[in-house]
């Protein structure tokens, strides 16, 4: 079978063209291709997190939804 050279471009012009149905089984399969790395990415993510407010003085776990909001806002916005 011939192979094709496309450029990305290309590729997602032709996704856009396919039925929605089609277009969501794509979006599955490159979703499942990157879950691992998403999933690391995550767990680092929540492991780092929690390592910081112990580090503070807080529980990552036992705090509010408000309190984790407000606390990552202060981390982000540090001088």
């Amino acid at each position: 079978m011939p192979t094709l050279k496309l450029t990305n471009e290309q590729v997602v012009e032709l996704v856009k063209q396919l039925p929605t149905e089609q277009q969501v089984e794509v979006f599955r399969f490159l979703l499942l291709q990157q879950w691992g790395q998403w999933e690391a990415l995550s767990r680092y993510g929540v492991d780092k997190v929690r390592l910081i407010a112990q580090e503070r003085g807080y529980n990552w776990d036992t705090m509010t939804e408000e309190e984790r909001e407000a606390f990552v806002d202060e981390v982000v916005h540090e001088d």
